[in-house]
């Protein structure tokens, strides 16, 4: 984090989509730094009504989650949230990306984020520091024989990639026309406890905590089948994509306002040798089989890498995490009581192999 970074302590920040995979991680860690933190998401919070137009004094009490479904809301509701939480920072880690159809997409990730610039626009007093989590998808191929960099011309080949970049731009147009205090964060793939089943890693994890539950009650591990794993994509661990936040969050308005910043690890990892890597250190014997005959993963390009150099400048942040932090971390959840992770495997575990 920056020098001159004001203090996260007593920074009132509205997380949206707050009790989400990303979300979750950062209240805890928004809250761990002193933030009085308001997590917001359609299907949290206690069971009365918490209608954005009608949030009274309670709303403002930090750590207690709002309901509100953001797809349906009006400036008028987003408003009245923002004033019920006198909010500092506002971080975008609402959205759809798995088992949305582009519709659902479109709604998530760009006309919700077109909605909250327009209200973050028409305030008045103080700005509202507004981080929006944007997503490697965006970029498509990137630059094909290096890093890809902010500046690069993002052509993204998925309906996620291009829905999130109709939000990007909203929060740009809405920084250099109309006044926003707003930062995209463009996330590379983030992996951390409790990853979505419907992520690649959400999807072995779970495979892996039902065979090592069944192999502790006498039974066998089940053949883990997978579409081919032929990519390679730069991953960010969530505690790292936690801190970056933090620096966006409180980083001077002339430093960030109105940029993009790419948040990655700034290497291609092969996902073939980071699955049997993890099935490694499951300690779970599972064979492991890629099943061209099966239903594709997500379409999209075959490498990617992000350049980060921007995000150590202006945010002084860097990768701090280790691929096998983050699979341990996956994993520990999912796996019974007592069962011990596996060891390090060879570096050999991680080597690109042949298809």
């Amino acid at each position: 984090m920056r020098p001159d970074a004001r203090p996260a302590a007593g920074l009132s920040v509205v997380v949206l989509g707050g009790t989400g995979f990303l979300g979750r991680h950062l209240v805890r860690a928004l809250a761990a730094g002193g933030a009085r933190v308001h997590p917001v998401s359609r299907t949290g919070g206690d069971t009365r009504d918490r209608a954005a137009g009608r949030l009274g004094p309670s709303a403002a009490t930090p750590g207690e989650t709002v309901r509100l479904d953001l797809l349906a809301a009006t400036p008028g509701e987003i408003a009245a949230l923002l004033d019920a939480t006198a909010a500092d920072v506002v971080v975008n880690a609402a959205g759809r990306a798995w088992r949305a159809d582009a519709e659902e997409m479109a709604a998530g990730n760009a006309e919700l984020v077109e909605r909250l610039v327009a209200v973050l626009a028409g305030r008045t007093g103080p700005p509202v520091r507004l981080v929006q989590l944007g997503s490697v998808h965006e970029y498509g191929a990137g630059a094909p024989d290096a890093a890809t960099g902010e500046d690069h011309p993002p052509e993204p080949v998925t309906p996620y990639g291009r829905t999130k970049l109709a939000g990007t731009r909203a929060v740009l147009r809405g920084a250099g026309e109309r006044g926003v205090d707003g930062v995209v964060l463009r996330l590379a793939n983030v992996i951390g406890a409790g990853v979505p089943e419907g992520s690649l890693f959400g999807r072995v994890a779970a495979h892996l905590g039902t065979a090592a539950h069944a192999v502790a009650r006498g039974g066998s591990a089940a053949e883990l089948r997978l579409p081919p794993l032929r990519a390679a994509r730069d991953l960010v661990d969530a505690g790292d994509t936690v801190a970056a936040v933090l620096a966006a969050a409180t980083a001077p308005a002339d430093a960030v306002s109105g940029r993009v910043i790419n948040i990655g690890r700034g290497e291609a990892v092969p996902m073939r040798g980071l699955i049997h890597r993890m099935v490694s250190l499951s300690g779970v014997g599972v064979p492991v089989t890629e099943d061209a005959e099966g239903p594709p993963s997500r379409t999209d390009v075959a490498s990617q890498r992000l350049d980060v150099a921007r995000a150590a400048r202006l945010l002084d942040w860097r990768p701090r995490r280790s691929l096998d932090d983050s699979l341990r971390d996956v994993l520990a959840p999912v796996l019974p009581p007592g069962h011990p992770l596996g060891a390090l495997p060879h570096a050999s575990d991680m080597e690109e192999e042949s298809p």
